[in-house]
């Protein structure tokens, strides 16, 4: 039978043969029995000239912070919901949530967005770092890390803070106005304290009467001191006119202690009871509006303490968005340069339980932080954290921030939680199958090896209706020092190797 290709490795009509697609064949021709694709790069024709027209399109977006590869073509994915929201219009909504099974990289996912952020001049803000697992990183930006918990620091909620500064500094009108906003934000931040220790809304009227009584604080205050809530407490003691005339005393001392008593006793049970040391004294620390970054650390809170970690997270959300607010008005005067803000709010299930006025803190941000020139990220374990919640306008509330959320990011869920999740964000059924997989536990180790599970550092990144980008996260040296979410783990673990290890010396 005569050869008719010169794939064989025999000549053919005088001419040497040709190798095929996997080598050269035949004996002695060593043909590979697997063929490994080729490694992807990615760079701009100024990086790369030299290789061009030889390119290979990628439909992996690279705008905003590197995130990790592509898991399916090894291409660098990039991205952070202020980029996708302000450069590349991806999202209409500068917000982020995500989702996961605990130790699968969550966090540093979120931190890795926060390094690459600050890098563009965004603040970072994280308002109440419960662990905590962003504070090392702040100091590594030389960034500010305030402490608040009892023997640590404290939060005066009347202190005008950085909005107070800035009204005077704006003057006229414009100061009037953020001066009346302050206001507003204090009594605000008062009410929900109060909200706190009675586990239920105030009154309108004792409103009434908090927003007369703290009008006449302010009036009498000397300038450059802020009042402190025993002041509060002195005010509705005396009962002055302002305050007497929103309870319809009509000169009756008898219907006006009436009127202001049980708001008299929340107060004296925030001073007295669990929450006095930390607000009722001076603000250990004020916000730094020039800082690169800010982290207030309440990790030294219980997680049983769930009146002080709601009133500490209030307090901290007040402060901080009193901060970016004052900064905007002072930029829109030409006072100040116009900065962006990046906001953590990590263990979301958490503050979620705490109290009812968080939902309703979050739930106002959700809504307004594209005007607030503010972008966010919140996470979360499951969309089952908000069944939780006491109240179903509560649950609704939280269900919502997904709803409204421009990036939607998963790790490793389970199948039911992924079907649920989908009829929100819209999952197809391959979708479903490859995050359900990363859930999986790593395998029995027989050796005293580490395995890590199946799902860590990998995600889907789902925006609206458009297929979901499945990433790989790999962590550089640095950013595992700085983020260790395990280190008192990581310190035992380090002992009890050093006890084990046959050799070793102790």
């Amino acid at each position: 039978m005569k050869n008719t290709g010169g794939s064989t490795g025999r000549p053919v009509g005088g001419r040497q043969p040709l190798p095929g697609a996997r080598g050269w064949p035949g004996p002695g021709g060593g043909e590979i029995g697997h063929l490994d694709p080729p490694t992807m790069w990615r760079a701009t024709t100024v990086q790369a000239c030299g290789l061009w027209p030889f390119a290979a399109g990628s439909g992996s977006p690279m705008t905003g912070v590197p995130l990790g590869q592509h898991i399916g073509t090894g291409a660098t994915v990039c991205g952070d919901p202020i980029s996708w929201f302000t450069r590349a219009r991806y999202i209409s909504n500068p917000s982020l949530f995500m989702l996961g099974m605990p130790g699968l990289g969550k966090s540093t996912l979120v931190n890795r967005m926060l390094i690459g952020l600050a890098a563009t001049g965004v603040v970072p803000l994280v308002l109440g770092d419960l662990k905590p697992d962003y504070a090392d990183t702040v100091r590594a930006l030389g960034g500010q890390v305030i402490s608040i918990g009892r023997g640590v620091g404290g939060i005066n909620i009347l202190d005008p803070g950085a909005m107070g500064s800035a009204a005077v500094r704006l003057g006229g009108s414009a100061g009037q106005a953020l001066a009346a906003e302050t206001h507003g934000r204090v009594l605000n931040m008062v009410a929900a304290l109060i909200s706190v220790v009675r586990s239920r809304p105030m009154d309108d009227h004792e409103q009434s009467v908090l927003t007369a009584a703290l009008h006449h604080l302010r009036e009498r205050t000397p300038e450059g001191r802020a009042p402190l809530l025993p002041d509060l407490l002195a005010v509705l003691q005396e009962g002055p006119d302002r305050v007497r005339a929103v309870t319809l005393d009509r000169g009756d001392d008898a219907r006006y202690r009436t009127a202001v008593d049980p708001l008299h006793r929340s107060l004296l049970g925030i001073l007295d009871g669990p929450l006095g040391d930390t607000f009722a004294s001076p603000t250990s620390t004020r916000i730094d509006p020039a800082a690169p970054a800010v982290c207030i650390d309440i990790s030294r809170i219980g997680e049983s303490d769930t009146q002080l970690t709601a009133a500490a997270m209030l307090a901290a959300w007040s402060d901080g968005l009193g901060t970016v607010a004052a900064a905007h008005a002072l930029a829109d005067a030409g006072l100040a340069p116009r900065r962006w803000y990046f906001t953590v709010l990590d263990e979301l299930w958490r503050p979620l339980r705490a109290a009812s006025g968080i939902v309703d803190r979050i739930d106002a941000l959700t809504r307004l932080n594209r005007s607030l020139g503010l972008g966010d990220a919140k996470i979360t374990h499951t969309l089952k954290d908000a069944e939780a919640l006491g109240s179903e306008s509560d649950r609704a509330k939280a269900r919502g921030f997904v709803e409204r959320a421009g990036m939607v990011i998963c790790a490793g869920l389970p199948r039911t939680e992924m079907e649920e999740l989908g009829r929100v964000v819209g999952l197809s059924e391959r979708e479903i199958d490859l995050v359900s997989s990363w859930s999986s536990p790593p395998g029995w180790a027989v050796t005293g090896g580490h395995d890590e599970p199946p799902g860590r550092g990998r995600f889907l990144i789902k925006v609206g209706g458009r297929p979901g980008i499945p990433i790989k996260v790999a962590i550089t040296d640095t950013e595992r020092d700085l983020h260790n979410t395990n280190s008192r783990w990581a310190a035992g673990d380090r002992a009890a190797s050093t006890r084990h290890t046959p050799g070793q010396a102790t």
